[in-house]
């Protein structure tokens, strides 16, 4: 009965239904979730850095301007949060990971990337997940900067996962040969969080 309704709500907004993951309803909202509370930053960002490190043969760290200064790129893609929302068409700008790998330099070892963000949060993925297309480093949303409930200044987008793997408030990507459990993975989150798996929990 949920199925259909959020189907049919789908269909009345005038978008194939098949996009709509199982167990999600379509909203076009886009509600805050997290642990703890929003950082708080000084207006110009002064003392801030996105580094990456491990297993890269050129371990580099980029001030804003300096990160503000890399090229950029917009995608548009569904986004689906475990609890249960999805939106679709969600507008995203900035750096993508392609072009911060073409600098860092992988090596053949990094099969795996930890997210760190503020307050010790940690996302863990398989490489692969940053290598799809549409993956990036966001600054924007919706064409206006992001909101610091949304991640301000910069949140990782993983497309095609459930939305907590895309952690805000990103403060570090580290490339390892081994997986490591995240935050929220240690509490029971399944490890790939595909949403048409509906892949939730690991229990």
């Amino acid at each position: 009965m949920f199925r259909s309704r959020a189907e049919r709500k789908v269909e009345e907004a005038g978008y194939d239904p098949a996009r709509l993951p199982p167990g999600q309803y379509l909203t076009d909202k886009w509600p805050v979730l997290h642990a703890g509370d929003v950082p708080s930053y000084p207006a110009d960002l002064a003392g801030w850095d996105f580094r990456v490190h491990g297993e890269v043969d050129e371990p580099l760290a980029w001030s804003w301007p300096e990160l503000q200064a890399l090229p950029t790129t917009s995608v548009t893609q569904d986004i689906h949060c475990v609890t249960r929302w999805s939106r679709f068409d969600a507008e995203f700008t900035g750096v993508a990971w392609a072009t911060i790998r073409d600098l860092v330099r992988p090596r053949p070892s990094a099969h795996f990337a930890i997210a760190h963000a503020e307050a010790g949060f940690t996302a863990n993925i398989p490489i692969s997940f940053l290598e799809a297309e549409g993956a990036l480093l966001a600054t924007h949303a919706g064409g206006a900067p992001l909101e610091p409930e949304h991640g301000w200044p910069l949140r990782l987008v993983v497309p095609g996962k459930y939305f907590w793997k895309s952690a805000k408030w990103l403060r570090a990507i580290e490339l390892r040969a081994t997986d490591a459990p995240g935050f929220w993975e240690r509490y029971g989150y399944h490890n790939d969080a595909d949403p048409f798996e509906e892949q939730r929990y690991a229990f």
